[in-house]
């Protein structure tokens, strides 16, 4: 049965900026399915209905869009949100560790996206939002996999883009900065630790904890979701929060030996 409102699909909404985003898609009058790895027992949202969804496993991702597809009969939104993060030096993270992560931050992405053109082309339109991060245009010492993830994301997002566009279909990217979720504390940590990065990788932590601290709200973020979705003339990326919008500028024009030196700044490195 088509659906008499536009339909929203946004992965990774049982907490978080997910969370967060399929709240204000129901606000803004869509019909939204937000997805979980298990959403039996989550605290029911207004206007949002819960279905399982394994970002990592293709029969999952194709079963899901599949499902949203009988029973609305449409996806005008796909909100790829659902991620992990890691921390550890490189040295630290195993090959199979690598696989794991990547097969959620990116081939996740991947997946959703394939499962649900066919549908936005033979509609004629359709939007899927790619959460990036800051993390996919700068760098981040001990989160390595996460912004290699991030960074494949930027550059997936804008070639396909432009494949898609003459189908009325826009694949667009926000890029948050640090957000008061649970990020941090369920990064995988590395499953093969190395003593020579253990200070190291405590000093990283604090400054992590403290940058989680000051962040943005994930409303903040959700309501630049909501604006990429609905723009009439959308942009391609869309920085999410103050923070994001300075280290994007940063990124494009301070001088690369300035920059590099305020990444190590940051993250209390020896210069």
């Amino acid at each position: 049965m088509a659906a008499s409102r536009p339909v929203a699909l946004v992965t990774g909404a049982s907490s978080g900026i997910g969370r967060a985003t399929a709240i204000a898609f129901a606000g803004a009058g869509f019909e939204v399915v937000g997805t979980g790895r298990k959403t039996a027992g989550l605290d029911p949202l207004a206007g949002v209905r819960f279905l399982d969804l394994d970002v990592a496993d293709d029969a999952s991702a194709e079963t899901a869009v599949r499902r949203v597809i009988d029973d609305s009969g449409r996806i005008d939104v796909l909100v790829n949100n659902a991620g992990i993060g890691s921390a550890g030096a490189v040295e630290e993270n195993s090959v199979a560790q690598a696989q794991r992560i990547l097969n959620i931050n990116l081939l996740g992405v991947i997946r959703m996206t394939k499962a649900v053109l066919p549908h936005m082309r033979a509609q004629g339109g359709g939007r899927v939002i790619n959460v990036s991060s800051v993390l996919g245009l700068i760098p981040q010492p001990y989160m390595a996999l996460y912004v290699a993830a991030k960074h494949a994301i930027e550059g997936y997002s804008e070639s396909l883009d432009h494949e898609v566009r003459e189908h009325g279909i826009r694949v667009l990217l926000v890029e948050p900065a640090y957000t008061r979720t649970s990020f941090d504390t369920n990064a995988a940590q590395p499953d093969t630790p190395l003593p020579v990065y253990t200070e190291r990788r405590r000093v990283f932590d604090d400054v992590l904890e403290a940058a989680m601290k000051k962040g943005d709200e994930p409303a903040l973020v959700a309501e630049v979701i909501l604006t990429a979705a609905t723009h009439a003339r959308p942009r391609l990326r869309y920085p999410a929060g103050p923070l994001a919008t300075r280290m994007s500028r940063l990124r494009r024009l301070a001088p690369a030996a300035i920059f590099d030196k305020g990444i190590r700044k940051f993250n209390r490195m020896p210069t």
